[in-house]
Protein backbone atom coordinates (compact mmCIF):
# COMPACT_ATOMS: atom_id res chain seq x y z
CA UNK A 1 0.00 0.00 0.00
CA UNK A 2 1.51 3.54 -1.26
CA UNK A 3 -0.10 5.25 1.42
CA UNK A 4 0.49 3.73 4.26
CA UNK A 5 4.21 4.90 3.77
CA UNK A 6 3.17 8.17 2.64
CA UNK A 7 1.35 8.46 5.50
CA UNK A 8 4.50 7.62 7.90
CA UNK A 9 6.57 10.62 6.00
CA UNK A 10 4.28 13.28 6.47
CA UNK A 11 4.13 12.44 10.07
CA UNK A 12 7.58 12.24 10.42
CA UNK A 13 8.21 14.86 8.03
CA UNK A 14 6.33 17.42 10.25
CA UNK A 15 8.14 19.52 12.63
CA UNK A 16 6.36 18.95 16.62
CA UNK A 17 8.90 22.18 16.89
CA UNK A 18 6.55 23.81 14.33
CA UNK A 19 3.61 23.44 17.23
CA UNK A 20 5.64 23.98 20.58
CA UNK A 21 3.66 25.08 23.25
CA UNK A 22 3.50 28.93 24.72
CA UNK A 23 4.69 29.15 28.03
CA UNK A 24 2.05 27.12 30.39
CA UNK A 25 -0.98 29.31 32.10
CA UNK A 26 -1.40 28.45 35.55
CA UNK A 27 -2.84 25.30 36.80
CA UNK A 28 -6.60 24.76 37.50
CA UNK A 29 -7.40 23.56 41.02
CA UNK A 30 -8.75 20.16 42.12
CA UNK A 31 -12.23 22.19 43.39
CA UNK A 32 -13.09 23.69 39.80
CA UNK A 33 -12.96 27.39 41.87
CA UNK A 34 -13.34 29.71 38.57
CA UNK A 35 -11.43 32.55 38.34
CA UNK A 36 -13.30 35.58 36.65
CA UNK A 37 -11.46 38.13 34.52
CA UNK A 38 -13.83 41.26 34.23
CA UNK A 39 -12.45 43.45 31.57
CA UNK A 40 -14.18 46.68 32.71
CA UNK A 41 -12.97 49.05 30.23
CA UNK A 42 -14.45 46.36 27.29
CA UNK A 43 -18.20 48.23 26.87
CA UNK A 44 -16.55 51.51 26.50
CA UNK A 45 -14.25 50.23 24.12
CA UNK A 46 -17.37 48.89 22.11
CA UNK A 47 -19.18 51.99 22.83
CA UNK A 48 -16.04 54.16 21.25
CA UNK A 49 -15.18 51.85 17.78
CA UNK A 50 -14.83 54.38 14.85
CA UNK A 51 -17.24 54.66 12.27
CA UNK A 52 -16.69 52.65 8.76
CA UNK A 53 -16.72 56.15 7.32
CA UNK A 54 -12.96 56.77 9.08
CA UNK A 55 -11.91 53.31 7.16
CA UNK A 56 -12.35 54.44 3.34
CA UNK A 57 -10.21 57.11 1.26
CA UNK A 58 -12.10 59.84 -0.57
CA UNK A 59 -10.79 59.93 -4.26
CA UNK A 60 -12.91 62.94 -5.31
CA UNK A 61 -10.48 65.44 -4.42
CA UNK A 62 -6.53 66.16 -6.04
CA UNK A 63 -3.92 65.30 -3.44
CA UNK A 64 -2.46 68.86 -1.94
CA UNK A 65 0.33 67.45 0.46
CA UNK A 66 2.40 64.39 1.25
CA UNK A 67 -0.34 62.96 4.10
CA UNK A 68 -3.33 62.88 1.10
CA UNK A 69 -0.89 60.90 -0.99
CA UNK A 70 0.26 58.18 1.30
CA UNK A 71 -2.35 56.07 2.76
CA UNK A 72 -3.40 56.55 6.49
CA UNK A 73 -4.16 53.38 8.77
CA UNK A 74 -6.00 53.39 11.90
CA UNK A 75 -4.17 51.92 15.06
CA UNK A 76 -5.60 48.92 16.61
CA UNK A 77 -5.97 48.52 20.36
CA UNK A 78 -5.52 46.12 22.82
CA UNK A 79 -5.61 46.99 26.56
CA UNK A 80 -2.43 47.90 26.84
CA UNK A 81 -1.81 49.13 23.34
CA UNK A 82 -3.78 52.78 21.78
CA UNK A 83 -6.09 52.77 18.89
CA UNK A 84 -9.48 51.51 19.05
CA UNK A 85 -10.73 47.60 18.61
CA UNK A 86 -10.46 45.80 15.87
CA UNK A 87 -14.37 44.82 14.22
CA UNK A 88 -14.56 41.34 13.25
CA UNK A 89 -17.72 40.02 11.85
CA UNK A 90 -17.91 35.92 12.42
CA UNK A 91 -20.34 34.04 9.86
CA UNK A 92 -21.56 31.47 11.76
CA UNK A 93 -22.71 30.07 14.97
CA UNK A 94 -20.47 26.72 15.32
CA UNK A 95 -18.27 25.22 17.45
CA UNK A 96 -15.81 27.03 15.48
CA UNK A 97 -17.45 30.28 15.53
CA UNK A 98 -18.40 30.52 18.78
CA UNK A 99 -14.84 29.80 20.18
CA UNK A 100 -13.28 32.71 17.67
CA UNK A 101 -15.88 35.02 19.18
CA UNK A 102 -15.45 34.32 22.62
CA UNK A 103 -11.30 34.35 22.39
CA UNK A 104 -11.25 37.49 20.12
CA UNK A 105 -13.70 39.01 22.58
CA UNK A 106 -11.17 38.40 25.41
CA UNK A 107 -8.69 39.97 23.29
CA UNK A 108 -10.81 42.93 23.23
CA UNK A 109 -12.49 42.52 19.60
CA UNK A 110 -15.94 44.08 18.70
CA UNK A 111 -17.23 40.69 17.55
CA UNK A 112 -20.35 40.30 16.09
CA UNK A 113 -21.75 36.94 15.10
CA UNK A 114 -24.36 36.38 11.98
CA UNK A 115 -26.45 32.99 12.90
CA UNK A 116 -28.86 31.50 9.76
CA UNK A 117 -30.48 29.77 12.69
CA UNK A 118 -33.81 31.44 13.79
CA UNK A 119 -32.66 31.05 17.56
CA UNK A 120 -30.55 28.33 19.41
CA UNK A 121 -32.05 25.35 20.49
CA UNK A 122 -30.77 22.18 22.03
CA UNK A 123 -29.56 20.12 18.66
CA UNK A 124 -26.85 18.70 17.78
CA UNK A 125 -25.08 14.92 19.46
CA UNK A 126 -21.80 14.55 21.19
CA UNK A 127 -18.48 15.82 19.85
CA UNK A 128 -15.08 14.67 20.55
CA UNK A 129 -12.76 17.01 22.06
CA UNK A 130 -9.19 15.40 21.61
CA UNK A 131 -6.34 16.21 24.02
CA UNK A 132 -4.87 18.66 21.55
CA UNK A 133 -8.13 20.37 21.59
CA UNK A 134 -8.70 20.49 25.44
CA UNK A 135 -5.41 22.28 25.82
CA UNK A 136 -6.16 25.09 23.56
CA UNK A 137 -9.81 25.41 25.32
CA UNK A 138 -7.55 26.06 28.25
CA UNK A 139 -4.82 28.19 26.77
CA UNK A 140 -8.21 30.55 25.54
CA UNK A 141 -9.97 29.87 28.84
CA UNK A 142 -9.84 29.04 32.55
CA UNK A 143 -13.62 29.29 33.32
CA UNK A 144 -14.52 27.91 29.67
CA UNK A 145 -11.98 24.96 30.42
CA UNK A 146 -13.83 24.41 33.86
CA UNK A 147 -17.19 24.49 32.36
CA UNK A 148 -16.81 21.75 29.75
CA UNK A 149 -14.73 19.63 32.29
CA UNK A 150 -17.88 19.77 34.17
CA UNK A 151 -20.00 18.75 31.21
CA UNK A 152 -17.12 16.34 29.65
CA UNK A 153 -17.39 12.31 29.53
CA UNK A 154 -13.62 10.96 28.97
CA UNK A 155 -13.38 8.06 26.56
CA UNK A 156 -9.26 8.20 26.38
CA UNK A 157 -8.92 6.80 30.19
CA UNK A 158 -10.60 3.19 28.95
CA UNK A 159 -9.75 1.16 26.35
CA UNK A 160 -10.47 2.20 23.39
CA UNK A 161 -9.82 0.55 19.86
CA UNK A 162 -10.05 -2.00 16.70
CA UNK A 163 -12.60 -5.51 17.84
CA UNK A 164 -12.98 -7.94 15.45
CA UNK A 165 -16.39 -7.84 14.11
CA UNK A 166 -17.14 -11.31 13.53
CA UNK A 167 -15.28 -12.93 16.25
CA UNK A 168 -16.33 -10.99 19.05
CA UNK A 169 -17.91 -13.56 21.73
CA UNK A 170 -21.05 -11.77 22.23
CA UNK A 171 -20.23 -11.16 25.84
CA UNK A 172 -18.63 -7.75 25.95
CA UNK A 173 -15.96 -8.88 27.90
CA UNK A 174 -12.50 -7.38 28.13
CA UNK A 175 -9.48 -9.25 26.99
CA UNK A 176 -6.05 -8.22 25.38
CA UNK A 177 -4.45 -7.51 22.28
CA UNK A 178 -1.92 -10.07 22.27
CA UNK A 179 -1.44 -12.86 19.39
CA UNK A 180 -1.93 -15.59 21.98
CA UNK A 181 -4.83 -16.76 19.54
CA UNK A 182 -2.57 -17.75 16.84
CA UNK A 183 -0.99 -20.20 19.05
CA UNK A 184 -3.92 -21.25 21.67
CA UNK A 185 -6.99 -22.27 20.41
CA UNK A 186 -9.43 -21.21 23.40
CA UNK A 187 -7.47 -17.50 23.30
CA UNK A 188 -9.73 -14.81 23.11
CA UNK A 189 -9.29 -13.40 19.84
CA UNK A 190 -11.98 -10.42 20.64
CA UNK A 191 -9.78 -6.96 20.33
CA UNK A 192 -7.28 -6.38 17.40
CA UNK A 193 -5.92 -3.39 18.42
CA UNK A 194 -6.15 -1.11 21.23
CA UNK A 195 -5.53 3.05 21.15
CA UNK A 196 -2.53 4.55 22.70
CA UNK A 197 -4.91 7.15 24.07
CA UNK A 198 -3.82 8.01 27.45
CA UNK A 199 -0.03 7.21 26.82
CA UNK A 200 -0.08 9.77 24.40
CA UNK A 201 -1.77 12.27 26.41
CA UNK A 202 0.40 11.62 29.58
CA UNK A 203 3.55 11.85 26.72
CA UNK A 204 2.42 15.67 27.09
CA UNK A 205 0.84 16.21 29.87
CA UNK A 206 -2.46 16.64 28.80
CA UNK A 207 -6.44 15.53 29.67
CA UNK A 208 -7.79 12.76 28.08
CA UNK A 209 -10.00 12.43 25.29
CA UNK A 210 -13.86 12.44 25.61
CA UNK A 211 -16.78 13.58 24.41
CA UNK A 212 -19.46 16.64 25.24
CA UNK A 213 -23.29 17.27 24.37
CA UNK A 214 -23.07 19.84 21.81
CA UNK A 215 -25.93 21.95 23.08
CA UNK A 216 -24.20 21.90 26.26
CA UNK A 217 -20.71 23.36 24.64
CA UNK A 218 -22.75 25.61 22.56
CA UNK A 219 -24.44 27.15 25.92
CA UNK A 220 -21.27 27.50 27.47
CA UNK A 221 -19.81 29.43 24.96
CA UNK A 222 -22.67 31.75 24.06
CA UNK A 223 -23.08 32.35 28.19
CA UNK A 224 -19.35 32.88 28.03
CA UNK A 225 -19.47 35.43 25.49
CA UNK A 226 -22.29 37.34 26.62
CA UNK A 227 -20.51 38.39 29.70
CA UNK A 228 -18.13 40.33 28.13
CA UNK A 229 -20.99 41.56 25.04
CA UNK A 230 -24.27 40.88 25.51
CA UNK A 231 -25.52 41.28 22.21
CA UNK A 232 -22.91 39.43 20.47
CA UNK A 233 -24.89 37.53 18.19
CA UNK A 234 -27.56 37.84 15.22
CA UNK A 235 -30.02 35.24 14.69
CA UNK A 236 -31.18 34.40 11.87
CA UNK A 237 -29.37 36.75 9.51
CA UNK A 238 -26.55 34.59 7.86
CA UNK A 239 -23.62 35.78 5.63
CA UNK A 240 -24.32 35.69 2.32
CA UNK A 241 -21.59 37.35 0.65
CA UNK A 242 -18.88 40.24 0.82
CA UNK A 243 -17.19 43.01 -0.57
CA UNK A 244 -13.59 43.67 0.70
CA UNK A 245 -12.16 46.64 0.01
CA UNK A 246 -8.30 46.73 0.09
CA UNK A 247 -5.54 47.22 2.01
CA UNK A 248 -6.57 48.64 5.60
CA UNK A 249 -10.33 49.34 4.01
CA UNK A 250 -11.79 46.22 5.62
CA UNK A 251 -15.29 44.63 4.21
CA UNK A 252 -18.79 44.85 3.55
CA UNK A 253 -20.99 41.90 4.84
CA UNK A 254 -23.82 41.09 2.57
CA UNK A 255 -26.24 39.71 5.14
CA UNK A 256 -29.69 38.12 4.57
CA UNK A 257 -31.31 41.90 5.56
CA UNK A 258 -29.05 44.29 5.01
CA UNK A 259 -25.29 45.00 5.36
CA UNK A 260 -22.61 45.12 7.98
CA UNK A 261 -19.37 47.00 7.73
CA UNK A 262 -15.97 45.16 9.38
CA UNK A 263 -11.99 45.13 9.72
CA UNK A 264 -12.20 41.37 9.37
CA UNK A 265 -14.56 38.65 7.75
CA UNK A 266 -14.21 35.15 9.42
CA UNK A 267 -16.10 32.33 7.22
CA UNK A 268 -17.31 29.97 9.49
CA UNK A 269 -20.38 28.58 8.34
CA UNK A 270 -19.84 25.26 8.23
CA UNK A 271 -19.06 22.52 5.04
CA UNK A 272 -21.13 24.45 3.13
CA UNK A 273 -20.15 27.87 3.34
CA UNK A 274 -21.60 30.48 1.85
CA UNK A 275 -18.14 32.63 2.38
CA UNK A 276 -16.19 29.92 0.72
CA UNK A 277 -18.57 29.63 -2.38
CA UNK A 278 -18.01 33.43 -3.17
CA UNK A 279 -14.31 33.12 -2.45
CA UNK A 280 -13.72 30.27 -4.58
CA UNK A 281 -16.44 30.56 -7.06
CA UNK A 282 -18.86 27.70 -6.10
CA UNK A 283 -22.25 27.16 -6.41
CA UNK A 284 -23.92 26.58 -3.01
CA UNK A 285 -24.27 22.90 -2.43
CA UNK A 286 -23.98 22.48 -6.02
CA UNK A 287 -23.57 18.95 -7.17
CA UNK A 288 -22.53 16.82 -10.02
CA UNK A 289 -24.90 14.55 -12.13
CA UNK A 290 -23.19 11.84 -10.53
CA UNK A 291 -23.46 13.34 -7.03
CA UNK A 292 -19.79 12.62 -6.76
CA UNK A 293 -19.30 16.23 -6.06
CA UNK A 294 -21.04 18.82 -3.83
CA UNK A 295 -19.97 22.86 -3.39
CA UNK A 296 -16.05 21.36 -4.38
CA UNK A 297 -16.24 18.90 -1.91
CA UNK A 298 -15.70 15.12 -2.74
CA UNK A 299 -17.97 11.76 -1.96
CA UNK A 300 -16.05 10.05 0.49
CA UNK A 301 -17.31 6.65 -0.84
CA UNK A 302 -18.96 6.13 2.66
CA UNK A 303 -22.80 6.99 3.89
CA UNK A 304 -23.22 6.43 7.82
CA UNK A 305 -26.13 5.83 9.75
CA UNK A 306 -26.26 6.59 13.27
CA UNK A 307 -28.21 5.97 16.51
CA UNK A 308 -28.04 6.23 20.34
CA UNK A 309 -29.50 4.04 23.23
CA UNK A 310 -29.26 3.68 26.73
CA UNK A 311 -27.64 0.27 27.44
CA UNK A 312 -25.49 -1.25 30.11
CA UNK A 313 -23.09 -4.22 29.07
CA UNK A 314 -20.78 -5.68 31.57
CA UNK A 315 -17.74 -3.45 29.43
CA UNK A 316 -19.82 0.00 30.24
CA UNK A 317 -17.41 1.35 32.49
CA UNK A 318 -14.33 -0.04 31.11
CA UNK A 319 -14.33 0.90 27.41
CA UNK A 320 -14.57 4.31 26.32
CA UNK A 321 -15.31 3.52 22.34
CA UNK A 322 -14.77 0.68 19.69
CA UNK A 323 -14.56 0.01 16.23
CA UNK A 324 -15.93 -3.10 15.06
CA UNK A 325 -14.34 -4.36 11.72
CA UNK A 326 -15.59 -6.76 9.07
CA UNK A 327 -15.95 -7.44 5.39
CA UNK A 328 -16.33 -3.54 3.32
CA UNK A 329 -18.12 -1.81 6.98
CA UNK A 330 -17.21 -1.13 10.13
CA UNK A 331 -19.44 -0.33 13.52
CA UNK A 332 -18.70 1.91 16.33
CA UNK A 333 -19.88 2.23 19.91
CA UNK A 334 -18.93 5.31 22.15
CA UNK A 335 -20.01 6.13 25.65
CA UNK A 336 -21.12 9.89 25.75
CA UNK A 337 -22.37 9.85 28.97
CA UNK A 338 -25.13 8.91 31.43
CA UNK A 339 -25.42 5.49 30.57
CA UNK A 340 -26.22 6.67 26.44
CA UNK A 341 -23.74 4.43 23.89
CA UNK A 342 -23.74 6.19 20.84
CA UNK A 343 -23.49 4.17 17.63
CA UNK A 344 -22.21 4.44 13.56
CA UNK A 345 -22.14 2.14 11.18
CA UNK A 346 -20.23 3.25 8.04
CA UNK A 347 -21.34 1.41 4.47
CA UNK A 348 -19.74 1.90 1.10
CA UNK A 349 -23.00 3.06 -0.53
CA UNK A 350 -23.62 5.40 -3.39
CA UNK A 351 -24.38 8.86 -2.49
CA UNK A 352 -28.05 9.37 -2.09
CA UNK A 353 -28.83 6.48 -1.09
CA UNK A 354 -31.31 7.72 1.39
CA UNK A 355 -33.11 5.22 3.82
CA UNK A 356 -33.34 7.59 6.98
CA UNK A 357 -33.25 11.08 7.87
CA UNK A 358 -31.20 13.27 8.59
CA UNK A 359 -32.46 15.35 11.54
CA UNK A 360 -33.19 12.86 14.56
CA UNK A 361 -35.38 14.81 16.92
CA UNK A 362 -35.21 17.93 14.78
CA UNK A 363 -37.20 17.06 11.34
CA UNK A 364 -39.92 15.16 9.68
CA UNK A 365 -39.83 11.40 9.26
CA UNK A 366 -40.40 12.66 5.84
CA UNK A 367 -36.77 12.22 4.93
CA UNK A 368 -37.10 8.78 5.36
CA UNK A 369 -37.26 6.56 1.93
CA UNK A 370 -39.76 4.61 3.53
CA UNK A 371 -41.74 5.10 6.16
CA UNK A 372 -42.65 2.23 7.47
CA UNK A 373 -39.51 0.52 7.08
CA UNK A 374 -37.86 -0.48 10.24
CA UNK A 375 -34.10 0.91 9.84
CA UNK A 376 -32.99 -1.07 13.00
CA UNK A 377 -33.64 -4.64 10.90
CA UNK A 378 -32.80 -2.70 7.77
CA UNK A 379 -29.28 -2.30 9.57
CA UNK A 380 -29.09 -5.29 11.01
CA UNK A 381 -29.23 -7.39 7.76
CA UNK A 382 -26.09 -5.81 6.29
CA UNK A 383 -24.09 -7.48 9.37
CA UNK A 384 -25.63 -10.54 8.98
CA UNK A 385 -22.99 -13.36 10.57
CA UNK A 386 -21.40 -10.09 12.38
CA UNK A 387 -20.98 -10.32 16.56
CA UNK A 388 -23.83 -10.61 18.87
CA UNK A 389 -22.35 -7.12 20.54
CA UNK A 390 -23.63 -5.23 17.38
CA UNK A 391 -26.96 -7.35 17.39
CA UNK A 392 -27.52 -5.80 21.00
CA UNK A 393 -26.88 -2.36 20.75
CA UNK A 394 -29.01 -2.06 17.18
CA UNK A 395 -31.87 -4.43 19.37
CA UNK A 396 -32.17 -1.50 21.92
CA UNK A 397 -31.89 1.32 19.69
CA UNK A 398 -35.56 2.99 19.07
CA UNK A 399 -35.63 2.34 15.12
CA UNK A 400 -37.53 5.87 14.64
CA UNK A 401 -34.14 7.57 16.38
CA UNK A 402 -31.73 6.55 13.47
CA UNK A 403 -30.46 8.89 11.13
CA UNK A 404 -28.24 9.04 7.97
CA UNK A 405 -25.59 11.37 6.04
CA UNK A 406 -23.97 11.13 3.33
CA UNK A 407 -19.91 11.79 4.14
CA UNK A 408 -18.05 14.40 2.26
CA UNK A 409 -14.86 16.24 2.84
CA UNK A 410 -12.21 18.29 0.83
CA UNK A 411 -8.68 17.93 -0.91
CA UNK A 412 -6.38 20.25 0.89
CA UNK A 413 -6.19 23.88 -0.31
CA UNK A 414 -2.32 23.97 -0.84
CA UNK A 415 -2.51 25.87 -4.31
CA UNK A 416 -5.36 28.63 -2.58
CA UNK A 417 -5.21 30.34 0.25
CA UNK A 418 -8.19 30.58 2.76
CA UNK A 419 -8.07 34.15 2.75
CA UNK A 420 -9.07 36.76 0.02
CA UNK A 421 -8.14 40.13 1.49
CA UNK A 422 -9.79 41.15 4.66
CA UNK A 423 -12.28 38.12 4.54
CA UNK A 424 -10.85 34.33 5.70
CA UNK A 425 -12.12 30.82 6.40
CA UNK A 426 -11.93 28.65 9.40
CA UNK A 427 -12.63 24.96 10.29
CA UNK A 428 -15.66 22.74 8.18
CA UNK A 429 -15.52 26.00 5.80
CA UNK A 430 -12.54 25.16 4.50
CA UNK A 431 -11.21 22.18 6.10
CA UNK A 432 -13.86 19.37 6.07
CA UNK A 433 -12.67 15.86 7.05
CA UNK A 434 -13.97 12.13 7.58
CA UNK A 435 -15.06 11.73 11.26
CA UNK A 436 -13.11 8.67 11.72
CA UNK A 437 -10.11 10.86 14.20
CA UNK A 438 -12.55 13.16 16.11
CA UNK A 439 -10.38 16.02 14.78
CA UNK A 440 -12.54 18.40 12.86
CA UNK A 441 -14.34 20.33 15.67
CA UNK A 442 -10.42 20.06 17.16
CA UNK A 443 -9.26 21.87 14.33
CA UNK A 444 -11.42 24.54 14.01
CA UNK A 445 -11.02 25.41 17.98
CA UNK A 446 -7.11 25.19 16.97
CA UNK A 447 -7.92 27.40 13.79
CA UNK A 448 -10.01 30.42 16.37
CA UNK A 449 -6.71 30.32 18.47
CA UNK A 450 -3.98 31.24 15.95
CA UNK A 451 -6.10 33.05 14.17
CA UNK A 452 -7.13 35.46 17.43
CA UNK A 453 -3.56 35.28 18.22
CA UNK A 454 -2.50 36.40 14.83
CA UNK A 455 -4.95 39.38 14.63
CA UNK A 456 -3.88 40.35 18.06
CA UNK A 457 -0.85 41.20 17.29
CA UNK A 458 -1.71 43.09 14.17
CA UNK A 459 -1.48 46.94 15.12
CA UNK A 460 -2.91 48.48 12.28
CA UNK A 461 -5.49 47.98 9.85
CA UNK A 462 -2.58 47.68 6.82
CA UNK A 463 -1.15 44.56 7.79
CA UNK A 464 -4.89 42.82 8.48
CA UNK A 465 -4.79 41.22 4.62
CA UNK A 466 -0.76 40.17 5.05
CA UNK A 467 -1.36 38.42 8.87
CA UNK A 468 -4.39 36.54 7.36
CA UNK A 469 -2.32 35.30 4.78
CA UNK A 470 0.13 34.40 7.37
CA UNK A 471 -2.93 32.41 9.30
CA UNK A 472 -3.31 30.13 6.20
CA UNK A 473 0.53 29.85 5.85
CA UNK A 474 0.72 28.65 9.63
CA UNK A 475 -2.39 26.30 9.41
CA UNK A 476 -2.22 24.45 5.78
CA UNK A 477 0.50 21.97 7.31
CA UNK A 478 -1.08 20.50 10.09
CA UNK A 479 -4.56 20.38 8.91
CA UNK A 480 -3.04 18.21 5.46
CA UNK A 481 -1.77 16.16 7.45
CA UNK A 482 -5.14 15.59 10.08
CA UNK A 483 -6.72 15.98 6.82
CA UNK A 484 -5.02 12.76 5.13
CA UNK A 485 -5.28 10.47 8.27
CA UNK A 486 -8.64 11.07 8.76
CA UNK A 487 -9.12 9.83 5.16
CA UNK A 488 -7.06 7.19 5.02
CA UNK A 489 -8.77 5.97 8.14
CA UNK A 490 -11.80 5.13 6.86
CA UNK A 491 -10.11 4.04 3.10
CA UNK A 492 -8.29 1.58 4.90
CA UNK A 493 -10.72 -0.09 7.12
CA UNK A 494 -13.43 -0.17 4.27
CA UNK A 495 -10.80 -0.81 1.19
CA UNK A 496 -7.99 -2.58 3.04
CA UNK A 497 -9.17 -4.09 6.31
CA UNK A 498 -11.09 -7.53 6.57
CA UNK A 499 -11.88 -9.77 9.54
CA UNK A 500 -8.40 -10.28 10.20
CA UNK A 501 -6.69 -14.18 9.66
CA UNK A 502 -7.05 -17.19 12.13
CA UNK A 503 -5.70 -20.72 12.08
CA UNK A 504 -8.20 -21.66 13.96
CA UNK A 505 -11.10 -20.77 11.80
CA UNK A 506 -12.43 -20.10 8.51
CA UNK A 507 -13.76 -16.14 9.14
CA UNK A 508 -10.81 -14.59 7.33
CA UNK A 509 -9.41 -15.89 4.56
CA UNK A 510 -9.69 -13.16 1.52
CA UNK A 511 -6.04 -11.67 0.83
CA UNK A 512 -7.34 -8.41 2.78
CA UNK A 513 -7.73 -10.98 6.10
CA UNK A 514 -3.91 -11.89 5.69
CA UNK A 515 -2.71 -8.28 5.07
CA UNK A 516 -4.94 -6.97 8.25
CA UNK A 517 -3.60 -10.04 10.39
CA UNK A 518 0.37 -8.84 8.85
CA UNK A 519 -0.37 -4.99 9.73
CA UNK A 520 -1.53 -5.95 13.66
CA UNK A 521 2.24 -5.24 15.21
CA UNK A 522 2.72 -2.20 12.97
CA UNK A 523 -0.62 -0.63 13.74
CA UNK A 524 0.11 -1.52 17.12
CA UNK A 525 3.41 -0.46 17.99
CA UNK A 526 4.35 1.95 15.06
CA UNK A 527 1.43 3.75 13.17
CA UNK A 528 -1.36 4.27 15.99
CA UNK A 529 1.36 5.80 18.62
CA UNK A 530 3.26 8.13 15.87
CA UNK A 531 -0.64 8.97 14.60
CA UNK A 532 -1.82 10.29 18.07
CA UNK A 533 1.36 11.30 19.36
CA UNK A 534 1.10 13.68 16.21
CA UNK A 535 -2.18 14.64 16.69
CA UNK A 536 -1.59 15.55 20.48
CA UNK A 537 1.83 17.35 19.89
CA UNK A 538 -0.01 20.89 19.54
CA UNK A 539 -0.95 21.94 22.98
CA UNK A 540 -0.38 25.54 23.88
CA UNK A 541 -1.70 25.00 27.55
CA UNK A 542 1.62 23.27 28.24
CA UNK A 543 2.45 20.09 30.37
CA UNK A 544 -0.92 20.47 32.93
CA UNK A 545 0.74 18.16 35.51
CA UNK A 546 -1.09 16.37 37.51
CA UNK A 547 -4.17 17.53 36.97
CA UNK A 548 -5.59 15.74 34.19
CA UNK A 549 -5.59 12.43 36.38
CA UNK A 550 -7.29 14.67 39.09
CA UNK A 551 -10.30 15.53 36.54
CA UNK A 552 -10.51 11.89 35.51
CA UNK A 553 -10.95 10.98 39.67
CA UNK A 554 -13.63 14.00 39.87
CA UNK A 555 -15.01 12.57 36.78
CA UNK A 556 -14.99 8.68 37.41
CA UNK A 557 -17.14 8.95 40.46
CA UNK A 558 -19.84 11.17 38.81
CA UNK A 559 -20.17 9.28 36.14
CA UNK A 560 -20.54 6.03 37.99
CA UNK A 561 -23.13 7.53 40.06
CA UNK A 562 -25.03 9.13 37.16
CA UNK A 563 -25.04 6.60 34.87
CA UNK A 564 -26.08 4.18 37.52
CA UNK A 565 -29.07 6.22 38.43
CA UNK A 566 -30.07 6.19 34.37
CA UNK A 567 -29.71 2.26 34.45
CA UNK A 568 -31.88 1.91 37.56
CA UNK A 569 -34.26 4.38 35.82
CA UNK A 570 -34.51 2.31 32.53
CA UNK A 571 -34.98 -0.88 34.62
CA UNK A 572 -37.69 0.34 36.23
CA UNK A 573 -39.76 1.25 32.80
CA UNK A 574 -38.80 4.99 32.50
CA UNK A 575 -38.44 6.08 28.71
CA UNK A 576 -35.72 7.37 27.73
CA UNK A 577 -36.09 10.33 24.77
CA UNK A 578 -33.59 9.81 21.97
CA UNK A 579 -31.75 12.89 21.46
CA UNK A 580 -31.35 15.74 18.83
CA UNK A 581 -29.47 15.14 16.12
CA UNK A 582 -26.01 15.06 15.49
CA UNK A 583 -25.86 15.56 12.01
CA UNK A 584 -27.30 19.35 11.90
CA UNK A 585 -28.58 21.94 13.85
CA UNK A 586 -31.88 23.16 13.26
CA UNK A 587 -32.78 24.99 10.17
CA UNK A 588 -34.39 27.80 9.47
CA UNK A 589 -37.85 27.60 7.71
CA UNK A 590 -38.11 30.66 5.04
CA UNK A 591 -41.54 31.85 5.56
CA UNK A 592 -43.05 34.81 3.46
CA UNK A 593 -44.57 37.35 5.44
CA UNK A 594 -47.82 39.05 4.05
Amino acid sequence: MKFLPSCLMLIASASVSAFAPSSSQSILPKSFIATTNANTNTAAQFSNAATRSSLFMSTEEAPTDIESIIPKFEELSLPARSGRPLKVAIAGGGVGGLTTALYMLKKGFDVTVYEKTAAFARFGGPIQFASNALSVLKEIDETLFRRVMEKFTFTGTRACGIKDGLRADGSFRMTNDSIDYLFNEDAPADWFVKFPLKECADLYGLPYTGVIDRPDLQEILIDECRKIKPDFIQNGNPVEGYTSHGKGKGVTVNLKEGTADADVLVGSDGIWSSVRAQMYNEEIKGTNKDKQMKQGCTYSGYTVFAGETVLSTPDYYETGYKVYIGPQRYFVTSDVGDGRIQWYAFFALEPGTKRAPSGWGGTEREGQANPEENLVEYIKSLHEGWSEEVMTVLDSTPPDSVEQRDLYDRAPELLRSWADGNVVLCGDAVHPMMPNLGQGGCQAIEDAYVLTEILANTKSTDKIEGNLQSFYRKRIARVTIVQFLSRLASDLIINAFDTPWSPHDNKGQSWKSYLTFAWKPLLQYLIFPAQFAYLYSYYPSGSMGELPADLEKIWKAKHFEDTEKVFADVANGAKVESGPSFFQKAEIEDEVKA
